[in-house]
Order: structure tokens, then C-alpha cells, then sequence
């Protein structure tokens, strides 16, 4: 009996699964034929790749610069540049990766010229952190005064993640924050799957070892 349920959850995890592979082939389909639309001559295309991806690629952007109006910037040039060079899109990988590289990109460049440190800004930085995995993780043994130094974690979180390098910044920006698989990340940043898990474990362990005092055991 136990080995026939298993058997069925399995097939069920798979059936799932299955499904949201097709979505994402679906949409990456659409996107495809918009892109053959846009190179075709036609903006109406490229307006409908725009509404459907700026508020993600605005997201990222702005994790990465923790200033809006910088971000706003960013994402419309991104987007300038995404439409002035769609010519050289092959397909290789899907739109909304392409596009995302080009705007991570155009945000590490900014960062290096004008040697930005700050990550989150604290207007957001409740919301942004309830997300984030690595706070849950940080405070899982923490004890009842947990709700009365939170905001101070926060705040000394927010101050470690700032000491990460662009790189590992970005990618725990992709993987914490935008949800992006290993895969994807590696696509936008040009490394390997590899290079993405080994940023993002050495990442957290600095993040953990320079809050080691505010962490409750």
C-alpha cells in the first residue's frame, strides 16, 4: 500500500512537473514569435515584450542599485538596447534570459563606475527580507526575543550584504530575491550552474559568519 502511494505521488510530482515545463515552453513560444514580429519592423510587438517583462527586470535591477530612480534608468536602457540589438537575439536562450542579461549587465557596469555599496534600501527593507531566505535561516534558532532584535538583524544584514562582491551580490539578487533557477542564473551571468551554487554557498557563508553575534543558537 505505502509503495503504491508513493508510486502515485511520484507520477503525480512528475505530471506537475510536466505541466510547468510546457508553460514555460509555451510562453518562451510567444515570445519567440514576438521577437520574429519585432525584427520584422512591427513596435506593437516590442511594446507587448516590454509591459511583460519590465516589472521583473525592474525588480532585479532596482535589488541591485537599492536607488528607484537610478533603476528606472537602468531598465529603460536595458530596454533601448534590448530593441536596438534585437537583431543579434539567435534564440539560444529564452527571451526574457537575454533580456535579463543585458539589464544585470548594464546594472554591475553602473555599480563599478559609481562604486555603489549599498544593496537594500531601508524603505523596502521589511518586505524585501521577508522573502529572503537567508534571514529566515539566520534566525530559525532564535529564541523569544526574536521580534525585539529583528529590526536590528535586518539592519545588520543589510549593512553584511553590502561587504559582498558585485558578483556574489548578483547572484544571490537572482536566486533569493527573483526566484531564478541555477540554470538561469548561469545563462544571465555567463558562468556555469557551478560557479552559481559555489557563489551563492560562499555568499551565505560570509553573510553568516559576520552575523555569528546577532545570530541566537
Amino acid at each position: 500500500m505505502s509503495i503504491a502511494k508513493t508510486d502515485n505521488q511520484a507520477r503525480e510530482s512528475d505530471i506537475a512537473a510536466n505541466g510547468l515545463l510546457k508553460d514555460s515552453e509555451k510562453a518562451a513560444d510567444a515570445d519567440a514569435l514576438l521577437v520574429e514580429r519585432v525584427k520584422a519592423g512591427d513596435m506593437a510587438a516590442f511594446d507587448t515584450l516590454t509591459r511583460k517583462y519590465r516589472g521583473r527586470i525592474f525588480s532585479v535591477v532596482y535589488n541591485m542599485l537599492a536607488n528607484r530612480e537610478d533603476a528606472m534608468d537602468i531598465v529603460q536602457d536595458a530596454f533601448i538596447k534590448a530593441f536596438s540589438s534585437i537583431g543579434s537575439f539567435r534564440g539560444s536562450s529564452s527571451f526574457y534570459t537575454w533580456l535579463y542579461r543585458i539589464a544585470v549587465n548594464m546594472s554591475i557596469s553602473f555599480l563599478k563606475r559609481a562604486r555603489l555599496k549599498r544593496f537594500f534600501s531601508f524603505e523596502n527593507i521589511d518586505e524585501e527580507l521577508a522573502n529572503f531566505e537567508i534571514s529566515e535561516k539566520l534566525t530559525e534558532h532564535s529564541d523569544g526575543a526574536k521580534s525585539t532584535n529583528l529590526k536590528e538583524l535586518r539592519e545588520k544584514l543589510n549593512e553584511a550584504l553590502q561587504t559582498l562582491s558585485i558578483k556574489h551580490r548578483t547572484v544571490v539578487v537572482l536566486f533569493e530575491i527573483e526566484g531564478l533557477s541555477h540554470q538561469e542564473i548561469a545563462e544571465i551571468t555567463g558562468t556555469s550552474e557551478a560557479t552559481v551554487r559555489t557563489r551563492l554557498h560562499y555568499a551565505k557563508q560570509q553573510l553568516q559568519g559576520i552575523l555569528k553575534d546577532y545570530i541566537s543558537q
